[in-house]
């Protein structure tokens, strides 16, 4: 009786393989608010499994520069909700974290560490996991540095961030379901060190500084606008809010001035919701769109350009998606020069380049790719004008052109495209109040990042003239 008794108990006991797997480790989480100003503080929210964490947080410009530490932080592992993509997570406040006034204007890198030593009886092997997210700092005193903002294109950043299952793309969203409302109180999925750093580095190393924001203080803290002479857009800036865009065109009719460094920008009409912590863009499914049943279309959170919208982002710009398109990506444009041919030459633009009419410049770092914008054009002896009749202004000179084309599938769903269509992407600047100048190309810093000659000259003279 004694040895079946003790027989028993040794099947029932758990095996040492079923206890011997370790959790998963991770850590994750994201800073309150997009921006802070210097002397205020930014709250962080953070879910891990581990029992305790490290902060870094780090200001990224010409130099990785860290500015504050914290260490033994006690970890919480926080639910995640259903509908965090489009509500946010909800997660209480770990800790908090004060702005020094010494903390210079820029993007803020915040890391997140956390470590155990594995399994209980196996896999006792040091872990370790790491997450990251971010927060911009503005200056206390706008204005006080430099004459000269980057807003970062912190919607377009969230605009594909698929965190929690989905983003407001089909492609990269559970079973393909496009979002239509996205929030920023969820992990981040940046796109600063892939468009925007390259042109901050090439600036910090060459004398200029910069003051920044993120592109929804276009749209609550307009004020800033005043303080300077020159906004700029660099690199994938394609979501914008009607009040981000009504601001910045009001300030450039009372003389300042804007140069977007970027291409698709001002593409797709957001709107903010829930003071600024989400937006929503129904975009291809605009007919879904409550303001769709309202027909007070202004505000239909479709391509700018829609019919039904009628404000193309040409008017702002100078060009748009609807006669861009893509070079070097999307299966268009594969081959041949990814470069802009030079149309005029003398434009003060291009002093100093020794660029000649006819001339191919920007092929060594794709710098026409992958997304562009342009206009429709009409040729007289061989030199490009805007036809007008899509927005762009009157006065708007193409400096630089170089064909691109949509992919089908981004493009016929609009009933008004016009199929197999190619465009041109356009270099150019007008001048209404102050001057508006656009490279037409998203990838504009990955020739500041190769050392491009002629992309840094035309560069410095627009950053010149346009800032004083």
């Amino acid at each position: 009786m004694k040895r079946r008794r003790c027989l028993s108990l040794l099947v029932a006991a758990p095996t040492l393989a079923s206890t011997a797997e370790p959790k998963a480790l991770f850590i994750e989480g994201y800073a309150a608010r997009l921006s802070v100003v210097q002397g205020g503080e930014i709250a962080l929210h953070v879910s891990t499994s581990g029992a305790t964490f490290d902060v870094e947080i780090a200001r990224l410009g010409s130099v990785r520069e860290v500015v504050w530490k914290k260490t033994g932080v006690v970890g919480v592992n926080h639910p995640v909700p259903e509908d965090a993509s489009s509500q946010g997570c909800r997660w209480p406040e770990s800790l908090r974290v004060p702005v020094a006034m010494d903390w210079k204007s820029g993007y803020y890198e915040i890391s997140f560490r956390t470590s155990d030593a594995g399994g209980k009886w196996t896999h006792r092997s040091r872990r370790t996991a790491e997450g990251s997210a971010f927060f911009i700092v503005r200056t206390a005193q706008p204005g006080s540095r430099s004459k000269i903002l980057l807003q970062l294109a912190t919607n377009t950043y969230n605009a594909y961030n698929n965190w929690g299952g989905f983003s407001v793309y089909a492609y990269n969203s559970l079973s393909n379901n496009q979002g239509h409302r996205v929030s920023f109180e969820r992990p981040a999925a940046s796109q600063f060190l892939r468009w925007e750093l390259p042109f901050v580095k090439w600036a910090e190393e060459n004398g200029y500084e910069l003051e920044f924001a993120a592109n929804s203080d276009l749209e609550w803290h307009p004020e800033l606008l005043a303080h300077y002479k020159l906004v700029l857009s660099v690199g994938h800036d394609e979501y914008w809010s009607a009040p981000m865009r009504d601001h910045l065109e009001n300030w450039i009719g009372e003389g300042g001035n804007v140069a977007f460094f970027s291409g698709n920008t001002c593409c797709w009409q957001v709107r903010s919701e829930d003071e600024g912590r989400a937006f929503t863009c129904w975009k291809q499914n605009y007919h879904l769109d409550p303001i769709f049943q309202t027909q007070d279309f202004q505000t239909l959170s479709t391509l700018w350009s829609h019919h039904l919208v009628k404000r193309p982002e040409n008017a702002l710009t100078g060009v748009g998606f609807l006669w861009g398109g893509y070079r070097r990506s999307h299966g268009q444009f594969m081959e041949g020069p990814a470069a802009y041919e030079v149309h005029r030459p003398a434009h003060w633009v291009l002093a100093g380049t020794g660029l000649k009419a006819g001339d191919l410049f920007g092929d060594q770092d794709t710098v026409v790719g992958y997304e562009c914008d342009g206009c429709e054009l009409e040729w007289k002896d061989g030199v490009p004008y805007p036809t007008g009749r899509d927005g762009t202004p009157a006065s708007f000179e193409v400096l630089a052109t170089c064909p691109v084309r949509w992919h089908p599938d981004d493009a016929e769903w609009y009933e008004r495209w016009e199929k197999g269509r190619t465009g041109a992407a356009c270099m150019g600047l007008y001048t209404r109040g102050g001057t508006v100048f656009t490279a037409g190309t998203t990838d504009w810093s990955h020739g500041l990042r190769g050392g491009d000659p002629m992309v840094q000259q035309i560069t410095r003279n627009l950053l010149d003239r346009l800032s004083k």
